[in-house]
């Protein structure tokens, strides 16, 4: 996805006398960065692989609790919900990816395949991400501002469709990517500007612009009609995305188009500020979860639910157990 990975500038041969020279060039250095890293700054390398494990665990730990919640504990599959569903799906499948990167670099490094399989998967995912953040805030303006116009829209069968077109788009979109990366050797401006636009700005005017609109509309005395908590619910979901967004995206696509617009810099400083954006993409799969909470009032009280049944059989265990102790010291008196 990184097609400016080291354009432009010079770097060690690779190992991998397998792949042709045509794509010795921008791919292949890219397949290879995990390993410049661990030989050019190692402290860096273990403290990024530590903060990815904390993210893998974080984020499947909480992702596989909100995908029980949002299947099988909430009964009525709104559009919201169906968003959420598949950005779930999509946080599992970048949690999972950090462990197979970290395998990847230490048991199959030459591995060719497994690199592109784990690259391919990885982007595809970050992207399916984002696009699914930007349904849910443009739905829960929708469910908020245009009540009576966007009935017909705001349909489960219409969500459905939209996240199969969003899988599709982002499968083909990053196929693409990777692509162009194996065919050329260098990386401009022309080529690079057309994929972040679809793949990050254009989901971060939308989202920009929504969020503006909403908070104008919520102000107005005709939405009085809404209840204030939901008003409430709905300005701190996007304004979450937005500090997602910020967080999360905006470092690796600053990064990528400075690469672009500058490809004379300095390769070390490329190199640290990639592989430290590109872990703060994944941490949206630990921060996506505060998004859940305010999709829906039933994913908040299923949730406490949950842990207070937990609490409620731990202490009934240890009103067993003292039950238990009481009769047999009877039984000793006796």
């Amino acid at each position: 996805q990184d097609q400016t990975a080291g354009s432009g500038q010079s770097q060690p041969p690779s190992n991998n006398s397998t792949v042709s020279s045509n794509n010795s060039n921008l791919f292949n250095k890219f397949v290879h960065l995990d390993g410049e890293l661990s030989e050019r700054f190692h402290t860096l390398w273990v403290v990024l692989v530590v903060i990815n494990t904390i993210i893998f665990l974080m984020g499947v730990v909480l992702n596989s609790v909100a995908l029980y919640i949002f299947c099988f504990r909430i009964k009525t599959k709104t559009t919201s919900v169906i968003y959420t569903i598949n950005l779930i799906i999509t946080d599992l499948l970048v949690g999972f990816s950090l462990p197979v990167r970290i395998i990847v670099h230490y048991g199959a490094k030459d591995c060719y395949t497994c690199a592109l399989v784990h690259i391919f998967t990885y982007f595809v995912n970050m992207y399916c991400s984002i696009l699914f953040l930007t349904c849910i805030c443009i739905d829960r303006y929708l469910a908020i501002v245009q009540v009576e116009a966007s009935r017909k829209w705001r349909n489960p069968n219409y969500a459905k469709s939209i996240c199969v077109f969003i899988w599709t788009f982002a499968t083909v979109l990053t196929f693409s990517i990777l692509t162009l990366a194996m065919k050329f050797s260098y990386c401009c401006i022309a080529q690079i500007l057309p994929l972040m636009v679809c793949e990050y700005f254009f989901p971060l005017i939308v989202l920009t612009f929504f969020t503006t609109r909403i908070m104008c509309a919520l102000s107005k005395p005709t939405l009085m009609h809404q209840s204030r908590e939901r008003r409430m619910r709905a300005v701190q979901l996007l304004i979450t995305v937005l500090i997602i967004f910020m967080i999360c995206f905006t470092p690796f696509h600053v990064r990528q188009l400075a690469i672009a617009i500058n490809p004379a810099m300095s390769y070390d400083l490329s190199l640290v500020v990639y592989h430290v954006t590109v872990t703060l993409s994944s941490l949206n799969s630990c921060m996506d979860p505060i998004v859940y909470c305010f999709v829906t009032n039933n994913f908040q009280s299923t949730m406490k639910n949950i842990f207070r049944k937990s609490e409620l059989e731990q202490a009934s265990g240890e009103v067993n157990s003292a039950h238990k102790g009481s009769g047999s010291n009877a039984l000793m008196a006796l």
